[in-house]
């Protein structure tokens, strides 16, 4: 045996030769380029020599010259090659006899012969065995177009010394040959220094079965069975197995026997494989030889008990198959195996490589369960110079199908984080029951698309870590507080939550619930903390994690409320934007909390949720869905008071089992004799048209608090006395005399009223539930909610309250301004933040009087969202441009206007109660263009309305927010996990955090340290994740950087052309050419592979991102097509 044995290569195949040699009690030598010094496999042999020029990593294992060096340094005996690299390469085997080092392995006339594919066939043909139709090898392109027609299509281009898939392509269409030949020899001249290709013959659907052979140096010869490399993905093998399933005993014998018989005719040595195609009759072909071992090795070794690592070593040392006890009819199969091999290519991105630094690692095992790895732990990492394999999985049985159990259990024990890996397909192919089956071949994977994109791995717990991470480095909302959890405030309650308005909604339907509120004596209640309340003092930012912490509670203790508004309006929009949460999903949740209250929404008639119409259709598809996710009573109203806008949202209500409350918009004071627009009368009118409208109940929509107590009374009254439904007062507590308006709405026979708790109540929210509960208890008109369960509940909204400080935009107290402005309540907090944020915060008094003269030059509007809006838009923009209101009216066309006022004077919102403001508006509207048509839908939106209609609701009424959310989700994962003082504050070293994914799904966290920003102001951001240290590499966006950042392609764009993975690029169009879709723009080289960029569209090429030849990571631009 060898004294000592250097390894020609890197990575698991060297340690696996160490792991042989080591058994044989050899001595073991790695070498490694400079780039490759952290590889595994250098800590694992005796000695390791750096070789190579840095800078050229792959060439270093390419270097005959580099390798011989360090075996006579280092006194080996013998070089082992393994696979790739210089395994097949004959010039190594020759430096080898030179230098009085044993090659293991052929001889070099041998690896000349079985190298050379052409020469190959030829002595195939000569041995007797069947083989495909073929070209004589070839560097000339038009030559080997020619002789293309004699072979036919489909047909192969292969690289003469080729291997590994490289070098080779498939060719269906004679269009594509020329363009298959060139990349074809680029790929092998790249990977093996040679261009040559020839051309053969394609067999349709076969199977790729291959052959293990041993053979010592005095002819024996002998096959330890067949394998079924079958399952691959541009010819590169992707699961093995062994013995092949479903295959033919005799056919099995014929294709062994053939395999020996090639063997013997070259007079082969040592370990090879002789590979052959299938077809479909059972008739097969020979392909080739490779004269090395095979990465799917191990599934032989599995099968047959025979270490051919070990063999080689031995027969190289001049051992004999008898040595090795060896003989034909001794070797025989145990049972099945089969081989995964895990990757770090992305089969969602064309089976790209990625490349990173792997953040965790995690492997299976467990019986039957082999592991044959060299590049993977935490902390390594993957660089874009070698091959994209991190670890062989090889799992046995006693039969096929305990093999394939054994892998899928073995697969989905594997935790690998930070680079991207094929893990998701292998799952997705050892389910499918055609594999599970057996029946494979070599179009399996081609035939099964949805296998690239069947499932992908959740990652939750990095993509959380990671967005906690830039929360805590770049402290968006400030330093995390020190601030107890609001859950500890809580009374303990349990059991089910008592029957309540929900359950006698569905017992008397909507008609019979609204006489039941018009008939009952006591006052109802509605509790608007879970929307209005929230909207109105925290800019709508309250998360559904703190709604559902307290919703049970309130359900269990205050089963007495008419209802909980919790959805719809500003909330929705909100949730997609800012909180990163799908609003159906919050709906979801609480409709399962509280089952027994009915859930109310505020809906902007046809408008929906959104700040537009939108066709009938949208508004029927939105209705019914939130009907059916958990809405029981919809608010409807309309920003003008436009019965007709409302219409088709109270037809669609009342096709649910749901209740239409109709809301008329109150504004200005109706008992002041002067007004002249707002009166009685008006209010009347529209009340009238509102129940024939098929209004269930009447609701009084006071956005700005300005609803006074006697007009109250007169209002209420006047409804009560002229229609039989149920009367419903909202208001807002601007001034902080709302209490007393609902004590005579009360007296006037008001049926229902809404209010917030107490610690969420005031100013521009609600009226406090307390106090109005407190204020009609021991009376004829009492709520029957209990006053301590109420305030049992305030200190939870105090804390909670705090964690939201950052966006606290309500008034320190009340204001009697609001009778002159008229702002509404949630637009008075929320204008105070634009005006900060526009610098124009210390003249928020100059705002509040812009805006009463910008709505009496629109001419005097209801002013609820979005009609508020433009008010207030046009506030903004005057006082920021330090326009006198009085020169803008008489003079519009001379100033520039915002583009939500321009909508609404023409029309968009539809028509203002008092009429168009002449002649400002015609003056306003001159020169400004054409009103925007309403969005008609498309085939695809209303499939999307009928099959995924929540998130195509989601695309149509808010589509930027919408795709800030999914990119979100995609990035970062469901954040909604996370507690709020986690989401907007992220960590404080030193602490344990938990998260709880779902029930039984806890994760652990915790900060340990940030490191300093680097020169592109990345930190590095060390935490624990279940006890294992993760590394986060976040960008600070307060630190100046002064290197230029690389362009990056708009993934929607598709005019943009990206590189697909990290590499180097080189551009193979310049600026003004033409270009058709599918032509080729730029190569990219990697993991000693060439792929080939096409253009995604037909087009000119206006721009080059980068320079002729550069290095790119993943996702930069390239070309910009126009």
């Amino acid at each position: 045996m060898f004294d000592k044995v250097l390894v020609a290569n890197r990575g698991e195949i060297a340690i696996r030769a160490f792991r042989a040699a080591y058994e044989l009690g050899a001595h073991t030598v790695a070498v490694f380029p400079y780039e490759d010094r952290n590889s595994l496999h250098r800590l694992k042999a005796d000695q390791a020599l750096e070789i190579g020029e840095r800078g050229h990593p792959v060439r270093a294992y390419l270097s005959v010259d580099e390798i011989v060096r360090a075996a006579r340094e280092t006194g080996a005996d013998a070089i082992y090659p393994g696979y790739g690299f210089l395994s097949e390469n004959p010039e190594l085997a020759r430096a080898c006899e030179r230098n009085g080092i044993t090659f293991v392995g052929p001889s070099a006339e041998i690896l000349e012969l079985t190298g050379n594919k052409a020469r190959a066939v030829a002595a195939a043909r000569e041995a007797g065995l069947p083989v495909l139709a073929s070209s004589e090898p070839s560097s000339d392109v038009d030559e080997l177009v020619d002789k293309a027609e004699e072979i036919g299509f489909p047909l192969f281009v292969k690289a003469v010394a080729g291997g590994g898939g490289r070098g080779m392509r498939r060719v269906d269409d004679p269009k594509r040959l020329r363009e298959a030949i060139e990349a074809a020899a680029r790929e092998a001249e790249s990977a093996f220094g040679d261009p040559t290709v020839f051309l053969e013959q394609a067999v349709v659907d076969p199977r790729h079965i291959e052959v293990q052979i041993l053979a010592d140096n005095e002819g024996n010869v002998i096959h330890l069975y067949e394998r079924d490399c079958s399952v691959q993905r541009r010819h590169q093998k992707v699961v093995e197995l062994a013995p092949a399933p479903n295959l033919d005993p005799q056919v099995r014998e014929r294709i062994c026997a053939d395999a020996v018989a090639f063997a013997r005719h070259i007079g082969y040595r040592n370990a090879g494989t002789v590979e052959f195609l299938l077809d479909r009759t059972g008739k097969h072909v020979f392909i080739e030889m490779n004269p090395r071992i095979q990465v799917e090795h191990t599934v032989t070794e599995e099968v047959t008990d025979v270490d051919l690592v070990q063999a080689q070593l031995r027969i190289a040392a001049g051992e004999t198959l008898a040595d090795l006890g060896l003989r034909q009819e001794a070797i025989y199969l145990r049972g099945a195996a089969l081989q995964c091999r895990i990757t770090t290519e992305d089969p969602a991105n064309e089976f790209r490589p990625d490349v990173g630094v792997i953040s965790a690692y995690r492997s299976p095992g467990g019986s039957g369960i082999r592991l044959d790895g060299g590049t993977t732990h935490a902390g390594t990492e993957i660089s874009a110079h070698f091959d994209s394999m991190l670890v062989k999985l090889t799992c046995r049985g006693r039969d096929f199908e305990t093999a394939v159990r054994r892998a899928r259990r073995a697969v989905a024990e594997f935790r690998i984080r930070g680079v991207a890996t094929n893990i998701p397909f292998l799952q997705a192919v050892l389910d499918d029951p055609d594999f599970r089956a057996g029946r494979v071949t070599t179009s399996f994977i081609e035939e099964r698309p949805h296998l690239l994109t069947a499932r992908g791995s959740a990652d939750r717990g990095t993509r959380l870590l990671t967005y906690l991470a830039d929360v805590t480095v770049n402290k968006p909302h400030g330093p995390r507080p020190k601030l107890m959890d609001p859950a500890a405030k809580l009374p303990e309650c349990s059991g089910e939550p008592p029957a309540g308005s929900k359950q006698k909604l569905a017992e008397l339907g909507p008609e019979g619930f609204a006489r039941w509120l018009r008939q009952s004596p006591q006052l109802a209640v509605t509790d608007t903390t879970f929307r209005d309340a929230h909207q109105s003092l925290l800019a709508t930012r309250v998360r559904t994690k703190d709604l559902l912490t307290v919703a049970p509670v309130v359900a269990r203790t205050c089963p007495q409320l008419l209802s909980l508004e919790c959805w719809g309006g500003a909330t929705y929009d909100v949730a997609l934007r800012f909180l990163a949460e799908d609003p159906w999903e919050r709906l979801a949740k609480l409709r399962e909390a509280v089952p027994n209250i009915c859930l109310q929404m505020l809906l902007r008639g046809r408008n929906t949720v959104g700040y537009t119409p939108y066709p009938l259709e949208v508004t029927k598809a939105f209705v019914e869905e939130a009907a059916a996710t958990g809405i029981d009573i919809f608010r409807i109203f309309d920003a003008l008071n436009d019965v007709e806008q409302m219409r088709p949202a109270i037809d669609a209500v009342r096709e649910t089992s749901a209740v239409a409350e109709v809301a008329l918009c109150y504004t200005g004071d109706l008992s002041d004799p002067s007004e002249k627009l707002y009166t009685l009368d008006y209010y009347l009118r529209l009340a009238e048209k509102i129940v024939e409208a098929g209004a269930h109940v009447l609701a009084i929509k006071d956005m700005a608090g300005l609803l006074r107590a006697p007009a109250a009374h007169r209002l209420v009254s006047a409804l009560r006395s002229n229609f039989d439904l149920p009367v419903h007062v909202h208001t807002h507590d601007t001034a902080g005399g709302q209490l007393a308006t609902y004590l005579a709405a009360i007296q006037a026979g008001a049926d229902a009223v809404d209010g917030a708790i107490a610690s969420m109540s005031g100013t521009t929210s609600q009226p406090s539930l307390s106090a109005i509960v407190a204020a009609t208890d021991h009376s004829e008109h009492a709520t029957g909610l209990d006053l301590q369960a109420l305030t049992d509940l305030e200190p939870y909204w105090e804390a909670v309250r705090k964690v939201y400080a950052p966006f606290e935009a309500g008034l320190a107290s009340p204001t009697g301004r609001v009778y002159h402005h008229e702002i509404p309540g949630g637009q008075l907090s929320n204008l105070r933040t634009q005006a900060i944020a526009l610098g124009l915060g210390e003249k928020f008094e100059e705002i509040e009087a812009m805006y009463a003269a910008a709505d009496r030059i629109l001419g005097r509007l209801i002013k609820v969202t979005p009609s508020s809006k433009v008010v207030g838009d046009l506030a903004l923009h005057l006082v920021g441009a330090g326009v006198d209101p009085a020169k803008f009216e008489a003079d519009p066309a001379a100033f520039d206007i915002p583009d939500s006022v321009i909508g609404f004077l023409r029309g968009e919102l539809g028509d203002p109660p008092g009429g168009w403001p002449e002649p400002f508006r015609t003056k306003a509207l001159q020169g400004r263009g054409e009103p925007r048509r309403m969005v008609e839908l498309t085939d695809e939106d209303r499939h999307g309305l009928e099959h995924d209609r929540r998130a195509t609701l989601n695309r149509l009424l808010f589509p930027g927010p919408t795709k800030e959310f999914l990119a979100h989700r995609e990035q970062f994962g469901d954040t909604s996990v996370l507690s709020s003082l986690d989401f907007f504050y992220g960590l404080r070293a030193g602490e344990e955090y938990a998260v709880d994914l779902e029930p039984g799904v806890r994760l652990l966290m915790e900060l340990e340290a940030i490191g300093e920003a680097d020169d592109r102001g990345m930190r590095s951001v060390m935490a624990t994740l279940n006890g294992q240290l993760r590394v986060i590499s976040v960008k600070d966006t307060s630190v100046a950087v002064d290197v230029p950042a690389a362009e990056k392609a708009d993934r929607n764009n598709p005019n943009h052309v990206a590189a697909p993975f990290a590499g180097v690029v080189t551009l193979a169009v310049a600026e003004g050419d033409q270009v058709e879709q599918g032509d080729t723009v730029a190569t990219i080289e990697a993991m000693k592979m060439e792929a080939a960029i096409t253009a995604p569209k037909a087009g000119t090429v206006e721009r080059l991102a980068i320079n002729a030849v550069q290095q790119v990571e993943g996702g930069d631009l390239l070309v910009v097509l126009k």
